[in-house]
């Protein structure tokens, strides 16, 4: 048995030594130096292997709700999400907003939305304070989207915020107002993929009075002149000196496809790449962001780039020199393998597993489009409190975290009816946020209809919203020798709770309370099921809680 077990660790061992040379050895079409920004020297490498020693930060495990700002140029026209590159698309709705409203993409492309945005009445210490209220336990800011505009005083993106658009270190404002809350701050940066994104501007009308006259996508420096961004190379902002992705000029979609970097994608250059990591490197090292969002798969530009994981091993060592050598740092990542989730937080995209996760993980929705619609507030198209809380509830079971964005509208306030629904979902937290905060998983998530049905991950998330959640779905979670048992609505009869049988669950019950109600609650336990009589009081109808303790 010795020998045996001394072969299979030695065998361990020289897979292990195999897997680190082969990564070494990895070419990338696009390799970036460390000739400005260097990585900081520390336990992490940038290697898949090296950041599987990451560890999720329990703090981040037990806060559960953060509220995100996913506000830039793009929330200007009102229009919704990736106007930027819609706005290309010759027919689209957005294309003629866009051309009634600030002319033909071939006169007025993005960079004429970037000069109309001002944020005049943003307030970010009262947008913020508003979120801590409702409960938020961290706050996100978006650096930069896809559209390519950096939100704060880059040192390698001229097309920033402090010099075109409201002239305004957005970031900072952020960064200051979560601060002064005592939120973490979190910061998404999703430029990676202008590259392709921006392909759209590369076209040019086929049919009417402006057919074969190209958009601005191309434009140069020298264009420029005697204009009002004059000094600025649009390159820098649309990057689009290179070749179409395959299927790029007949698809408005062909890019869902391709977001790794597969599938007949055009590969982004080593000055793209080098320019890409520069920018987040600057971003990390000015604002030491608790939190880091990517909305790539995997790592951004990889596997075309090392670019990704230079700047996540940088990240973590940076952090862990910031807090006496403990990694408190959370990085996110999208559609990750199952070594990759060792190395960062799973994110899920408008979505939510159907099942418990080993892993911390995090939901990220919206409670309309990413970018502000002045349609869906038209059509009160938001989502309610219900759902939302519900949501979070169901996320919880599972060891997942809920990342909320509040579309903010290009002035920089947010409008009147996404206030009524936070101070909606800041009244049944007020009441039941102890059966949140802190909480860890049960044995089981839940029970009821929806728990019994599969609905799979597709991609990135995209599986919200298929079925709605009733007072027959029930989710547990847990905290000590406290059991929490969420009924999600306000029930209509006596609560049947067949998990909590004495046949699975033999721990003896102490008591039984709804939180928010000192009513005294009549109980059961038999050998198939718990039973608990319907409560006449209902703190809260978008989901009551019961408070079971062991």
């Amino acid at each position: 048995m010795y020998k045996k077990n001394k072969r299979n660790q030695l065998f361990a061992a020289l897979c292990i030594l195999c897997a680190s040379f082969l990564q070494a050895q990895q070419k990338y079409q696009s390799p970036v130096t460390e000739n400005t920004e260097k990585v900081a020297s520390g336990k992490f490498k940038p290697t898949w292997e090296s950041l599987q020693q990451y560890k999720t930060p329990e703090w981040f495990r037990n806060a559960k709700f953060g509220i995100w700002a996913h506000w830039g140029p793009q929330c200007q026209p009102e229009q919704g999400d990736w106007y930027g590159r819609f706005m290309y698309d010759e027919g689209g709705a957005q294309y003629k907003w866009h051309a009634e409203h600030y002319g033909h993409p071939s006169k007025a492309g993005f960079k004429e939305v970037i000069k109309d945005w001002k944020a005049d009445n943003w307030d970010p210490e009262k947008i913020v304070a508003l979120y801590k209220r409702v409960g938020a336990q961290y706050f996100f800011a978006m650096a930069n989207h896809h559209d390519n505009l950096d939100l704060w005083n880059s040192k390698y993106q001229a097309w920033n915020s402090t010099k075109v658009g409201p002239k305004k270190d957005i970031i900072s404002g952020w960064a200051a107002a979560a601060k002064k809350q005592g939120l973490p701050f979190g910061l998404s940066v999703h430029a990676a993929h202008a590259w392709t994104w921006f392909e759209t501007s590369q076209r040019s009308d086929k049919k009417g009075p402006y057919a074969g006259i190209p958009y601005d996508g191309k434009l140069t420096k020298k264009d420029g002149i005697g204009t009002w961004w004059e000094g600025l190379d649009p390159q820098a902002l649309y990057a689009q000196n290179h070749p179409l992705s395959a299927g790029s000029e007949q698809s408005i979609t062909s890019l869902w496809g391709q977001w790794n970097w597969d599938n007949g994608a055009s590969i982004p250059s080593v000055e793209y790449c080098e320019n890409f990591y520069n920018r987040t490197m600057d971003l990390i090292n000015i604002y030491k962001p608790d939190l880091l969002y990517f909305d790539d798969t995997g790592l951004p530009l990889y596997p075309v780039s090392d670019a990704g994981l230079k700047i996540a091993a940088h990240y973590y060592n940076t952090n862990m020199a910031s807090h006496d050598n403990k990694l408190e740092a959370v990085l996110f990542g999208k559609v990750l393998t199952s070594e990759q989730k060792k190395c960062m937080v799973w994110d899920v995209e408008r979505g939510v597993p159907d099942q418990i996760q080993n892993e911390a993980w995090q939901t990220c929705t919206c409670i309309g489009d990413w970018h502000y619609s002045r349609a869906i507030y038209d059509n009160n198209g938001y989502k309610s409190a219900k759902t939302v809380v519900q949501m979070l509830i169901d996320i919880v079971s599972k060891n997942g975290n809920l990342l909320l964005n509040i579309p903010v509208r290009g002035d920089g306030s947010i409008d009147e009816k996404e206030i009524a629904i936070l101070e909606d979902i800041a009244k049944w937290m007020d009441v039941n946020k102890e059966s949140i905060f802190d909480t860890r998983p049960w044995k089981v998530f839940g029970e009821g209809p929806i728990a019994e049905t599969s609905n799979p991950i597709k991609d990135a998330g995209f599986n919200e919203g298929k079925a709605s959640l009733t007072e027959k779905d029930i989710r547990f979670n847990q905290k000590g020798n406290l059991l929490y048992v969420s009924v999600m609505g306000a029930p209509s009869e006596d609560i049947i709770v067949k998990s909590l049988g004495k046949a699975k669950e033999n721990r003896k019950i102490k008591s039984i309370k709804v939180l928010g109600s000192n009513e005294k609650i009549s109980w059961k336990q038999n050998n198939d099921s718990l039973a608990i009589a319907k409560p006449k009081v209902m703190p809260n109808a978008i989901a009551v809680v019961f408070k079971i303790q062991y």
